[in-house]
């Protein structure tokens, strides 16, 4: 059987998940979607995603249960039912050992968790750096993606000229920015690489700079040559890939990015807002794998 044929069955089975998650949806259903008998349907879907169907089906179905939960004030029970669970203690039961805490306590206090986002098995399975198939032994890299609310906060950056990644961003402003930044007191968090929508580019500055974010009430020092801008509240879409040896920070990047351009974040109930807040990556860390986030919005 050809390779890309069970690629492409399996896809058709993500798609009739993805649009059927309010619903009951059974092996059978499966099979009718990728073309296949239930039991080679179940088999191709677990050799190319790493789960079985219905392992699969559960995890994107507590995952948009978050989601709910977190931005609608929707009571638990009408959740649990909305996503197929048959009664409120089995969802609750579920919930609590994916995300480690019942569905009442995340509701009361929402804060970020790490979601399952389907693997995308078109583009890792079919081609690899050369445009070649891979080998039936290589498997889709798992990827986490989590939705965090980011405050009104300031962030203190240092701009290029032409840039728009990394390395021309280097050639430009030198690679020293880091130490510096990583130097400032009072950060919110560690620097990151940034991605600044049109709003926020100066004339004859560049798309790409280097920053670290502050307390919306900071009002310590600027190093020379930095600046502080304001920046409003939002909500970033942050993906998370495996963790990668660190002379692989190259394909690591490359991988993950490939991932976020071809992810729909309708999946889980957004769209992409890029003009409300940069995009970011932070630094690549081979322990705890490539990180990188964009803005998003709840669809209405």
């Amino acid at each position: 059987m050809d390779k890309r044929d069970n690629i492409e069955a399996v896809n058709r089975m993500q798609q009739f998940i993805g649009s059927h998650l309010d619903c009951p949806i059974s092996l059978h259903d499966l099979a009718g979607a990728s073309g296949y008998s239930p039991w080679h349907s179940a088999r191709l879907f677990k050799e190319l995603t790493g789960r079985s169907p219905f392992d699969y089906i559960r995890a994107l179905r507590l995952s948009r249960a978050a989601l709910r939960l977190q931005d609608r004030p929707d009571r638990v029970i009408d959740v649990a039912l909305d996503f197929v669970f048959g009664t409120p203690e089995g969802f609750t039961r579920a919930f609590s050992r994916e995300f480690g805490q019942t569905p009442k306590t995340f509701r009361s206090n929402p804060h970020p968790v790490r979601l399952f986002m389907p693997p995308p098995i078109r583009e890792s399975l079919e081609h690899d750096r050369g445009g070649h198939l891979m080998s039936e032994t290589q498997k889709p890299a798992s990827v986490f993606v989590q939705v965090v609310d980011r405050p009104a906060r300031k962030l203190i950056l240092k701009r290029g000229v032409k840039a728009t990644e990394y390395f021309t961003y280097c050639d430009e402003v030198g690679c020293d920015i880091w130490d510096v930044l990583t130097g400032i007191k009072d950060a919110l968090y560690e620097p990151l690489g940034l991605w600044l929508p049109p709003h926020l580019i100066r004339p004859g500055t560049s798309e790409y700079v280097q920053g670290v974010e502050m307390p919306a009430n900071y009002a310590g020092p600027v190093p020379e040559g930095y600046e502080i801008i304001d920046l409003p509240p939002c909500k970033l879409m942050v993906f998370q890939g495996e963790p990668f040896e660190d002379e692989q920070f190259g394909q690591a990047i490359a991988d993950l990015n490939a991932v976020m351009d071809r992810y729909n974040p309708e999946l889980y109930g957004f769209r992409w807002a890029d003009d409300d807040a940069p995009s970011f990556q932070m630094e690549p860390q081979g322990y705890r794998g490539y990180i990188a986030g964009r803005p998003v919005r709840p669809v209405s």
